[in-house]
């Protein structure tokens, strides 16, 4: 068994003397430094223009139209189990979603072709 001691450590520099406001400061560091990661990431791809046929059917295919890791488990004609869409849980799921729009769009308004097929 590790043998531990009772001594005080002192971060004059990191510690407030409140304990809940410090809790949530650190958190809020921390969600502020995750979404700043990705926030040049996500700005690129909701500023992408779309100009290009081909691309716009790239995309559009890539892209699928609903999350394909969503299931139902059904056994003996019962269902027993439910898998939710881990799509969600992407962080770039809005900005991916929006630009597979957006090709749609161009594809429809640009080109004039039936969108059906990527549906």
């Amino acid at each position: 068994m590790l043998g531990t001691s009772n001594r005080n450590i002192i971060f004059s520099v990191f510690v407030n003397h409140s304990v809940e406001n410090n809790q949530s400061e650190i958190k809020h560091q921390l969600n502020r430094s995750q979404s700043d990661f990705l926030q040049p990431l996500r700005e690129w791809l909701d500023s992408f223009d779309i100009q290009n046929q081909k691309l716009a059917k790239f995309i559009a295919k890539l892209i699928p139209a609903q999350c394909p890791f969503e299931r139902d488990i059904i056994l003996f004609g019962r269902k027993i189990a439910h898998i939710p869409p881990m799509c969600k849980l992407n962080p770039l799921y809005d900005q991916f979603v929006g630009l597979r729009f957006r090709a749609l769009c161009y594809l429809v308004d640009q080109c004039g072709e039936d969108i059906q097929y990527y549906c």
